[in-house]
């Protein structure tokens, strides 16, 4: 069983996880799109700011997972 999980584990490090974990994020983008549209639609001020914050923090976690894919590709020598 712990084999298993390390094998979880490290598909989340592994070029298809980042890719995988990149493609959720870009949903998790087109969601904060659409919150900010209707806040903004409804004049509601803390929606607008919850799906802001939201928003922010999914370019976050993209920039993070770039730097994580670039990282990967520092090590491969095809990639220079």
């Amino acid at each position: 069983m712990s084999n298993a999980l390390s094998k979880a584990k490290g598909f989340k490090k592994s070029r298809t996880g980042l890719y995988v974990s990149m493609a959720t994020s870009a949903f998790g983008a087109l969601g904060a799109y659409k919150q900010i549209k209707k806040a903004r639609d409804d004049h509601d001020t803390l929606r607008l700011i919850d799906a802001v914050v939201t928003g922010a923090a999914v370019v976050t976690n993209l920039a993070i997972l770039y730097r994580e894919l670039k990282r990967l590709g520092d090590d491969d020598v095809l990639l220079g």
